[in-house]
């Protein structure tokens, strides 16, 4: 076994075991594809979504110096017509970019570095073959000793340009060197699979690697239940550890494509399932680092659209305008689309709209916009703290008023008129309530649904807020309809003081006359 070529199959062993989640189905795909000109993927997500696990597992399948046989023995590719066919059949070339910046000198040597240490190690293994300077020509000669060719797999393609925008352009023409020429590809590679957080870099308008097929956060094609845990994977982990489905539904899920499929965080789910704990763990990744440094750039729009996005607005994005690097923002859209594939935001192809996806990407937002240094947001974050504490002090007016002038900033976006467009206005004018409460959305009460309930966290004496809204009727009728409906014996065990709230929106209210009403009740 060796160090890059053929590297055996102990890195899935040790990720099998308690809690696996079987994604084996993703070789069949991949030997679908092996010897025909569908035979280069690349497939690029968010970090903490099972990138590395994947390639470790196809290592373990193709790789033609181990025996993988027990390994794969009950999982769902041994179903497979071609399982015997490709099972531990070729040459495996395995590289994970982000291990080597330590060293290539910050990548500036990752060019010269693999020419070299994969030439050597090719030929190490093959003495018998016509050594060369160039790596494309050394892969050809030996694959035409074998007879077989290789099966070539890089983890996180993109570390090299994400961290040293400087050296793309020779890193891209090596890459290149390998997967453009048809004289070289098709006499080396069997299939190739690459990792990245990033979609491959444009090369004007076009993808520089442009015979690769791309599968993403925007469109991940067949790919999509393998981007993430389905909904049946997480019950299946929710069954075994004694937790609440539902709970880990609203935390984790939201992340939705085409076709209905929908897809929960990898990383998150399991590390609730083990702690029993529901919270952010984006907290605890490299992911987070630069969320502060995208929200607050300087393009028109942007701060208000991340305010609505945090109130739970979906905001329109052209994903065209992506230069897929950290570095060429050219609008808002280009900065949004980029959120999109760090898993910040989740894209609706068929609406062209995006939305933070679940409880756990909003705290982070919640949390790094306080950070923000522009005046914009500084405002925006001020009012949202004053109209949670004008509702804990029931100063109707003032909570009234506050909704009104959100209404006014945002009809734009929003263009509501019913009461499920006027929850979205609630959301936008409460999206401070992280610091106080946890929010839930149609929480089951009485004979109904309670529309929205902010429950206080432990380490605060607040009211809990049960939010009942109103389209053309009244708020005060909101008030009745909370207790003709029982809403509150659902939360009255947590034990302590509880604020009903009423909201109502008349559209045909004239200028002169307040268009929002509110009033508050103390649960008695």
């Amino acid at each position: 076994m060796g160090t890059y070529l053929n590297p055996g199959n102990k890195g899935f062993s040790d990720i099998l075991g308690d809690k696996y989640v079987d994604k084996t189905g993703l070789i069949s795909l991949i030997n679908n594809v092996i010897d025909t000109p569908r035979k280069l993927n690349c497939m690029s997500r968010p970090r903490r979504f099972g990138k590395s696990f994947t390639v470790k597992t196809l290592c373990a399948y193709y790789d033609c110096s181990c025996d993988s046989r027990e390994l794969f023995r009950s999982l769902a590719i041994s179903e497979d017509k071609d399982y015997e066919k490709h099972l531990n059949k070729y040459d495996v070339i395995y590289l994970d970019m982000s291990d080597l910046k330590p060293y290539t000198d910050d990548y500036k040597q990752i060019v010269p570095f693999l020419n070299r240490e994969l030439n050597d190690e090719v030929c190490r293994v093959y003495p018998e073959i016509r050594r060369t300077d160039r790596l494309p020509d050394t892969l050809v000669n030996a694959a035409q000793y074998t007879g077989k060719r290789f099966v070539m797999l890089i983890d996180e393609w993109d570390a090299p340009i994400r961290e040293n925008i400087g050296i793309q352009e020779d890193y891209l023409d090596f890459l290149r060197s390998l997967f453009k020429s048809s004289r070289t590809t098709d006499r080396s590679f069997a299939t190739v699979y690459m990792t990245g957080i990033l979609p491959i870099k444009k090369d004007g308008s076009q993808s520089a690697l442009s015979d690769f097929n791309e599968w993403t956060m925007l469109d991940p094609g067949p790919f999509s239940i393998y981007f993430g845990f389905t909904p049946d994977e997480v019950k299946t982990l929710c069954n075994d550890a004694g937790m609440d489905f539902k709970s880990i539904e609203q935390w984790y899920d939201g992340y939705k494509f085409d076709g209905g499929v929908s897809i929960y965080n990898p990383n998150s789910v399991i590390k609730a399932v083990n702690s029993g704990k529901l919270r952010s763990y984006w907290t605890q990744s490299s992911a987070l680092d630069n969320l502060i440094s995208f929200i607050s750039m300087d393009f028109d729009g942007l701060s208000k659209t991340i305010a609505e996005l945090i109130g739970g607005a979906e905001v329109s994005v052209n994903v065209n305008m992506f230069d897929n690097d950290l570095v060429s923002f050219r609008n808002k859209d280009s900065v949004l689309t980029l959120l999109i594939h760090l898993g910040y935001l989740t894209y609706n192809e068929q609406t062209g709209k995006a939305h933070i996806p679940n409880e756990e990407i909003l705290i982070e937002f919640s949390d790094k916009i306080r950070e923000v240094k522009q005046d914009e947001t500084i405002r925006r974050v001020a009012e949202s703290n004053k109209l949670i504490m004008d509702t804990v002090q029931m100063n109707e007016e003032a909570v009234a008023a506050q909704i009104e002038k959100v209404h006014d900033d945002e009809t734009a976006a929003l263009f509501y008129n019913n009461e499920q467009a006027l929850r979205g206005i609630i959301k936008l004018a409460y999206f401070a309530y992280k610091d106080y409460y946890i929010k839930f959305e149609e929480l089951p009460a009485g004979v109904g649904f309670a529309d929205i309930v902010y429950f206080p966290k432990t380490d605060t004496s607040l009211p809990a807020l049960l939010i009942e809204l109103k389209w053309d009727k009244s708020a005060k009728g909101a008030i009745d309809q909370i207790k003709d409906k029982k809403y509150p014996e659902t939360i009255r065990s947590y034990g302590g003081e509880v604020l009903l709230v009423g909201i109502n929106y008349d559209k045909a209210a004239s200028s002169e006359k307040r268009k929002h009403s509110c009033v508050i009740e103390r649960m008695e």
